[in-house]
């Protein structure tokens, strides 16, 4: 009975260890961050592609001024929250890698739809606040020097 309940007590303990990450993926803001930001195989990255982007991602009502979305998986991603980010101004990560991004503009006029928007692609530094070792928040991206 007690190897029983030793037993037991370890495959709780462990499953406690496990827990925290599986949950941190359901996090509110993580998910967040990814429906705006996050688009791993981008077919096309001219103005159509942003016009379509931004609509599907509901950041057209109102037209969102500007949108960076990042084309590289999640992993490489949350690693700017660890081992390829380093600390930039007040909490925020710089990754080290550079990354594929668009970044749509809204060309101006109503901020009601339809949005038309303007899109810049490039190899950037980009700069996320992270919670819990996940990225929430995209704060800029600019050119390596």
């Amino acid at each position: 009975m007690m190897m029983g309940l030793g037993s037991l007590l370890l495959v709780c303990m462990l499953g406690l260890g496990l827990t925290p990450p599986a949950l941190a993926q359901d996090d509110p803001r993580y998910r967040s961050f990814l429906t705006k930001h996050y688009d791993a195989k981008p077919r096309g990255r001219n103005d159509k592609y942003c016009e379509i982007m931004m609509k599907r991602r509901g950041l057209t009502t109102p037209c969102k001024d500007t949108n960076t979305f990042i084309h590289d998986n999640k992993g490489n991603i949350k690693a700017i929250c660890e081992n390829n980010g380093e600390p930039y101004g007040e909490g925020l990560r710089l990754s080290k890698s550079l990354f594929q991004v668009t970044t749509c503009r809204h060309r101006g006029g109503s901020p009601r739809p339809p949005c038309r928007y303007r899109a810049t692609a490039g190899l950037r530094h980009i700069v996320v606040r992270c919670e819990h070792g996940l990225p929430v928040h995209f704060d800029e991206s600019f050119f390596s020097p």
